[in-house]
């Protein structure tokens, strides 16, 4: 049995999948318009942490990471380093790439 803190209801209750032994995670990535730092990653290290955890217990886990659509910050930061929208992201999502590979975070499903 798993045992989780529900922040909805400010205590801890028997986690119980919507699907027998299955879970579905989604981690809400990064906006890529620069290097990528402590704060950044922490939430990669967390998710990377449970979904160890569901699958060392057992479950069949989908991870999925994504992202963050492109948006005025990565236009902005374009504009400062001269280059192109697709450019920047492209470089700073493979530097997200490069440091979750570094830190042994398990790439999505």
């Amino acid at each position: 049995m798993q045992i989780i803190y529900d922040s909805a209801i400010g205590k801890k209750k028997e986690f119980k999948p919507l699907k027998e032994n299955a879970v579905s995670i989604y981690l809400c990535g990064p906006t890529v318009q620069s290097q990528p730092h402590i704060g950044h990653i922490r939430s990669a290290i967390a998710f990377d942490i449970i979904y160890r955890w569901f699958t060392y217990s057992g479950f069949r886990v989908k991870y999925i990471r994504n992202i963050t659509d492109i948006n005025d910050k990565i236009f902005a930061t374009a504009e400062n380093e001269k280059s192109t929208w697709w450019a920047v992201s492209s470089k700073y999502a493979n530097a997200f790439r490069d440091s979750y590979k570094a830190l042994g975070c398990v790439d999505p499903t």
